[in-house]
């Protein structure tokens, strides 16, 4: 199996301190996170957006809320991830609308996905957040703008967002943030173990530590 040795760059680092005191931001409480191990049955679902392969003996499952500042902090630094070790990690996005208006950004993703255009949409409603996700007013007009200028078809995306299956992984997607006490977000899961220390560099650290144990049981 390749790339299981994750190298850490300058750039991940000097985020640290950012994304580490995102617990300040949108989503982020004083509550306290998971601490014991789960089921994969309610972490990983069927409709759940996925990056990576699916034979990947690494998963990650962030729970995300599309108006959390600190999901936006976090989300290069998964990619950076991903990127680093190619064919060995998956990435498991769960949808945790907990600030207002975060259930009509998730419908638009939905509708992205269906149009296979999920990622160019989701990183132009993260990209523009500090535009729509205002805290207490939320403008989710112009979050629709957005994702059209990213390229969404906005016909077919407004009927696409109010169907019975959006619906259904929205009510899926709160369900399982409820069974797995998740209040914040974002909130991590490492095959199963729960992210202690919200950092760039715990994510890192327990990624890495998957890994070597992977690495030393084939």
């Amino acid at each position: 199996m390749k790339g299981r040795t994750l190298v850490l760059s300058t750039a991940f680092v000097a985020v640290a301190v950012f994304a580490g005191g995102a617990a300040l931001y949108g989503g982020r409480t004083d509550d306290a996170p998971p601490t014991r191990s789960v089921s994969n049955e309610t972490l990983v679902r069927m409709h759940s957006p996925v990056t990576g392969p699916a034979a990947a003996p690494v998963t990650i499952v962030e729970f995300f809320d599309p108006s959390c500042e600190a999901c936006r902090a976090f989300y290069p630094r998964g990619k950076q991830i991903m990127g680093q070790t190619v064919d060995d990690v998956r990435l498991v996005l769960r949808y945790t609308p907990l600030h207002e208006g975060s259930d009509e950004a998730v419908r638009i993703l939905e509708a992205a996905r269906k149009q296979n255009l999920f990622e160019r949409v989701l990183e132009a409603l993260l990209a523009q957040q500090p535009a729509w996700a205002v805290h207490g007013e939320p403008d989710l007009e112009k979050a629709w703008q957005f994702a059209v200028a990213a390229g969404l078809d906005e016909e077919r995306a407004r009927q696409d967002a109010v169907s019975s299956s959006v619906d259904s992984v929205l009510e899926q997607d709160v369900a399982d943030m409820k069974a797995n006490n998740v209040r914040q977000t974002p909130t991590f899961f490492v095959n199963g173990k729960p992210l202690t220390e919200f950092s760039p560099q715990g994510l890192y650290d327990l990624v890495s530590s998957e890994l070597e144990a992977t690495k030393a049981g084939s």
